[in-house]
């Protein structure tokens, strides 16, 4: 696990905890998103709209539907050349690269296609069991959903 609780979130889900470490190395704009929603309670009760087996687990879009975001900005493109594999976290986006807002996705296996495509944000230190039991679907019958995240320097 990441020894900086300012770069840590700690995720309640319905299936279980996850313990993911933020890169602001990579991507500095798209961590502080994070943390500022997170930190504003903007994720607690959000669903994770579309889970593929073999792809990804993708939510934060407060209709639960992957039509909106944030009320706030939407951010520059972080691209980087770190690998979409498996426990990767990284940012949903329109076809517009400059589009990222409030969604994001956990690779739950390779995705390298996404590379150099994508903003990669942080990765899972722990508790990738409970994002592998989300519900599947796009979108699943019953959700699972965000109970809470917290940026671990606030727990």
């Amino acid at each position: 696990m990441n020894q900086d609780p300012e770069n840590t979130l700690i995720l309640e889900l319905d299936t279980g905890i996850v313990t993911i470490d933020m890169r602001p190395d990579l991507a500095p704009g798209h961590v502080a998103r994070i943390k500022e929603l997170a930190r504003e309670g903007f994720y607690d009760g959000i669903v994770f709209h579309r889970v593929i087996d073999g792809f990804m687990a993708q939510g934060g879009c407060p209709s639960g539907r992957g039509t909106g975001g944030s009320t706030k900005p939407d951010l520059k493109a972080e691209f980087t050349s770190e690998p979409h594999v498996e426990g990767v976290c990284s940012m949903a986006r329109t076809s517009a690269p400059n589009s990222a807002n409030s969604q994001f996705f956990i690779c739950l296996d390779d995705a390298t296609f996404l590379d150099r495509q994508y903003t990669v944000w942080g990765k899972v230190a722990s508790g990738m069991d409970a994002v592998h039991a989300l519900p599947k679907g796009v979108p699943p019958t019953e959700p699972g959903k965000i109970v809470s995240m917290k940026v671990a320097a606030d727990v």
